[in-house]
């Protein structure tokens, strides 16, 4: 069984990015509960409109076993079928608008070490490459924004992850991102450094871009490099592998599970969202990273270049 540290001080919960992230005050308050969810998911699968009740309380519970014992939960069809064309055709005009970067990394974003052997994770570097959608480009009347802006779901996110409550992130550009995968992209095994991330995907590829985890290989209080080291050079053993379609709701705990997302193969390119929320208002991303993935900044951004990060515990990343 996996154990979960929730409150992590400081941290950001969910993000598109796999690094850590910084704070300010910023206002930003809206109508969270500005637009129905009716028609947008399925709430006669998943009653997000009556989490009270008793089929509200046997999913928030369905989920939190799932989550506790694998650090993953995969919700099928949370979009419904008349919604899911609206869905696909959303992020696929927003798909021209994303930004490409292309770096070598280890399984950490870190510095190789020279004193290990070339056989150690900090030394196995792979070719990420990634294109993301910001979220200044994504309107309030598509359907992956009055998700996210709903008070609903938010409360259906935190209780599920065992938050008092969550709220949106207050970044412009990275608070709700379209992950777009062309040809030969990949996102090679990684960590995240948030406790959990929210994801749905609303395009699949003809090929590849297979979602792979093992599940809780590292905790707080190690590494587990020797179990790490394996799964890289190919035992499969522990790993899970995910089918995910478009209209599938994700919920995954990426801090202590090694995961990657496969390279694409065929013309079709891989849509996904990425919700993100964070424990306190306010959160914002690092100046050099909005720079770095979406290959510009915001104005608020500037108001953080001479702030300094806090970390809240002792692994590599």
């Amino acid at each position: 069984m996996i154990h979960f540290h929730y409150e992590t001080a400081g941290s950001k919960l969910s993000s598109v990015y796999s690094e850590p992230e910084q704070f300010m005050s910023v206002d930003t308050s809206v109508n969270a509960n500005d637009a129905s969810l009716d028609g947008l998911i399925d709430l006669a699968r998943y009653p997000l409109n009556d989490l009270d009740g008793e089929a509200g309380r046997a999913l928030i519970d369905q989920c939190r076993r799932q989550l506790e014992d694998d650090g993953c939960v995969v919700l099928k069809n949370f979009v419904p079928e008349q919604a899911l064309e609206r869905l696909e055709r959303e992020t696929e005009r927003l798909s021209p608008e994303a930004h490409y970067n292309q770096t070598e990394t280890n399984p950490y974003n870190s510095d190789a070490d020279p004193s290990k052997p070339a056989s150690h994770p900090l030394n196995r570097f792979d070719d990420r490459t990634n294109g993301f959608v910001a979220g200044d480009r994504i309107g309030n009347d598509t359907i992956i924004r009055q998700v996210y802006r709903n008070a609903d779901f938010q409360r259906f996110i935190a209780t599920v992850v065992g938050m008092e409550e969550i709220h949106q992130y207050a970044d412009p550009l990275a608070d709700l991102v379209v992950n777009v995968l062309r040809e030969g992209c990949q996102h090679p095994w990684h960590y995240d450094t948030n406790e959990f991330i929210v994801t749905m995907m609303t395009r699949q590829s003809h090929g590849g871009g297979r979602f792979e985890y093992a599940p809780g290989i590292r905790s707080p209080e190690g590494e587990n490099f020797e179990e790490v080291e394996k799964v890289i050079d190919g035992d499969r053993s522990r790993l899970k592998s995910l089918d995910l379609q478009p209209g599938d709701l994700q919920i995954f705990f990426g801090r202590y599970s090694l995961h990657r997302v496969t390279p694409v193969e065929g013309d079709k390119e891989r849509h996904t969202v990425i919700f993100a929320y964070a424990k306190e208002p306010g959160f914002i991303g690092r100046p050099e990273r909005a720079q770095r993935i979406f290959g510009r900044m915001a104005p608020v951004h500037e108001q953080l270049l001479k702030d300094g990060m806090e970390r809240s515990d002792s692994l590599v990343d």
